[in-house]
């Protein structure tokens, strides 16, 4: 048996290749595996949302906190653009009664060390003219940022690759490779390839590949509906959320009988203006199976509730519409750390839309446990054996 790689990494997203590039930056031998093409799942087609103040108060907080700290320096690091913009976010909120809740929220942030306030409606229109008059107030904070996800992608495999990184496209790793207790490989259709250990970053792929050994992996795919509008002047300045997106993302049960049907799918709104001028509008958040199509209703609720905080946006084209899957976990939490009773197994996937946010973070931590055999950061919250409940 002859060993291809000290580790290998499936998966080419945000994680997987922040993963492997901090394996390599420790020294280790890696060998990407890529059922497609090079960040051609989620990360292809998500929003750059670097935000913290999405993030709920604990481990999700204090994660996003430490990896945007990484974010700072990371394109003079890869010697790569990843079109990183510190630009700062807002959290729109346009009915009173959801001010209290906000108010609570944040409060806890803060106490975690989020630079965050709470801004009235006549003063986040001094910040953001374009919002809408009715607009109650919002959340906004300096530390959040936005990024290119597929920027991120190629710097982190240009970088790695320049470290030794070695790549296979169109390769899907379909098993384990195994010796009693320990994985020493993974199995792509006929081929066999060896390492050391092997990390899963392959989120929607994840829970066929652990059936094989007999862990029921909960991840489920969670399709976001979004629309790119055609290059406009500047528009808005920061990244935008609404508080109905929070709703949306950590209590999905709350939506689903609602009479409106932006509710029922899911719509929170998502609005950043890319360096090229194109604004991009989200957007759904819907329990579909595997089908990453667009539809009528999706993209018709999302451009709605977007036009109505932005009232500007009526007037804008829309030049294209995507969709996406988001690795959903039930209790929020994505999945990483080692993988108990399988030695040399780690697992970094189902980070919803944590992934952007949590990239730089995910792969030091990876790394380091894989490399050093432990790390700094408590991983205990994101085990794979750990009691899941609904949030």
């Amino acid at each position: 048996m002859e060993k291809n790689a000290d580790v290998i990494v499936i998966g080419s997203g945000v994680i997987g290749s922040s993963v492997a590039y901090n394996l390599t930056k420790k020294g280790a031998s890696v060998l990407m595996l890529e059922a497609g093409t090079l960040g051609c799942g989620a990360s292809s087609a998500c929003d750059g949302f670097v935000i913290l103040q999405s993030k709920s108060p604990g481990p999700h907080l204090t994660m996003a906190l430490a990896s945007e700290i990484l974010y700072r320096t990371l394109s003079e690091e890869l010697d790569y653009d990843i079109g990183y913009s510190h630009c700062g976010g807002m959290i729109i909120i346009e009915r009173e009664e959801e001010l209290e809740a906000m108010k609570i929220f944040m409060s806890k942030q803060k106490d975690l060390g989020l630079d965050v306030s709470l801004i009235s409606g006549d003063e986040a229109r001094i910040v953001e003219p374009a919002l809408s008059k009715h607009i109650v107030g919002a959340t906004i904070s300096t530390r959040d940022a936005q990024v290119n996800p597929l920027y991120m992608v190629n710097g982190y495999i240009t970088a790695a690759k320049r470290l030794g990184l070695r790549v296979k496209k169109h390769k899907k790793a379909t098993d384990f490779i195994r010796d009693k207790e320990r994985v020493i490989g993974v199995r792509c259709g006929g081929d066999s390839l060896y390492a050391d250990n092997v990390v899963v970053c392959n989120s929607i792929g994840a829970p066929e590949l652990f059936a094989k050994i007999g862990c029921e992996l909960p991840i489920i795919p969670r399709r976001g509906q979004l629309v790119i509008t055609e290059p406009v002047n500047p528009l808005i300045y920061h990244v935008m959320l609404c508080s109905r997106y929070i709703a949306a993302k950590y209590h999905p049960e709350l939506l689903e009988g609602s009479s409106d049907e932006s509710i029922r799918l899911g719509v929170g709104m998502a609005l950043e203006q890319t360096a090229e001028g194109g604004l991009l509008i989200g957007s759904t958040r819907e329990f579909v199976g595997a089908d990453r199509s667009t539809t009528v209703a999706g993209v018709r609720a999302v451009t709605q509730h977007a036009a109505r905080i932005v009232p500007a946006l009526k007037r804008i084209r829309a030049v294209r519409t995507f969709a996406g899957l988001r690795p959903y976990t039930p209790d929020g939490k994505a999945f990483m750390g080692a993988v108990p009773e399988h030695k040399g197994l780690f697992i970094a996937a189902g980070h919803e839309g944590d992934g952007i946010a949590y990239a730089p973070i995910t792969g030091k931590t990876i790394a380091e446990l894989v490399v050093d055999g432990s790390t700094g950061v408590d991983l205990t919250p994101f085990a794979v054996d750990r009691k899941i409940e609904k949030h």
